[in-house]
């Protein structure tokens, strides 16, 4: 059994091109069928706001693995110096069941948050190509982090700039000089929201704030699940899901709307409508599109199967007996 740390991990690097083709292709074994997908069980105990959720999955075609993530989320932890998420993912072998790999880091669940959102960039800019990004992100932790490293890497040369928000602050000590002259850390949410057309919210917020309707055309990607208010976004004519059963529930956003403003599944279309049947030109340009992902076990397994991969090919990890 191949053990990775989070050392390991962050050796193996990110070819963030790679890691969006990866999340494209299970898109594409997800729309064939050729996969297993409990809906994830919240475990909850002590203190309400605390979770650990269990996310198994077996995806088939190219990937062929099974396995599960087991991560938590308590967001106390920011206060006392630790990293709000912990996670492990364990794969198996798909005919024996026989452990094969564990990656214990949290990175490659962040890494499978922002491939996922570089998917619906990447099929969001095919609709409706950009000359110019005007990027916003919300929340400045390892998932926002990570989602501006992301977007660099794959749309620098059209970002034109990029405006950042943190209740905390933002430090931009690890940002490379030659994106400084872009940036800028907004003194409110809406300073951000009103002035982007890819606009990404990756807070741990505790109360929705969101007021205010989106700017005609934009994409909104709604990482963290629990920022808008019903109303803000209750016109949104195209709502993006990964999954229905699993998004509305747990007082997420798309739960909201659902009781609040009569939302149904009928009324979403799939991240595979978008990738598989080019779902985003059935709605005009000027339609803001709303993408909220619950986070969908195939896409961890995929991700883990990509670095198991690349850690074999470069030698990295530890061979457990």
């Amino acid at each position: 059994m191949l053990y990775l740390n989070d050392q390991d991990i962050q050796a193996i690097g990110l070819e963030w091109a790679d890691l969006v083709e990866s999340a494209e292709a299970t898109v594409r074994i997800l729309d064939s069928g050729d996969y297993a997908q409990p809906v994830k069980p919240y475990l909850r105990y002590n203190h309400p706001q605390n979770r650990i959720i269990a996310m198994p999955a077996y995806v088939g075609g190219d990937v062929n693995a099974a396995g599960i993530k087991w991560i938590s989320s308590f967001p106390d932890n920011i206060g006392a110096g630790l990293p709000r998420a912990h996670s492990v993912i364990i794969l198996n072998d798909p005919h024996t069941g026989q452990p094969s790999a564990v990656l214990n880091s949290p990175l490659p669940s962040i890494v499978r948050t922002a491939s996922i959102s570089g998917l619906m960039i990447r099929h969001f800019m095919q609709a409706r190509p950009l000359e110019e990004i005007q990027l916003g992100i919300i929340g400045w932790g390892p998932i926002g982090q990570h989602h501006f490293q992301m977007a660099m890497a794959l749309y620098g040369d059209r970002i034109e700039r990029i405006r950042i928000f943190d209740l905390r602050g933002a430090d931009l000590s690890g940002i490379p000089p030659c994106y400084r002259d872009r940036i800028e850390v907004a003194e409110t949410w809406a300073d951000v929201y009103l002035k982007s057309n890819i606009f990404i919210t990756c807070t741990v917020s505790d109360h929705r704030y969101i007021d205010l309707p989106p700017a005609k055309g934009c994409l909104l990607l709604n990482v963290s699940l629990r920022d808008y208010k019903p109303e803000a976004v209750a016109s949104v004519k195209a709502v993006i899901v990964d999954d229905w059963d699993e998004v509305c529930r747990e007082n997420t956003d798309i739960e909201r709307l659902h009781l609040e403003q009569g939302l149904t599944r009928t009324g979403t279309r799939k991240i595979s409508d978008v990738v598989c049947r080019s779902g985003l030109t059935e709605f005009a340009e000027d339609e803001p599109v709303f993408f909220c992902p619950m986070g969908m076990a195939v896409f961890d397994i995929a991700t883990a199967v990509y670095y198991v991969k690349k850690a074999r090919e470069k030698g990295i990890g530890t061979e457990l007996e």
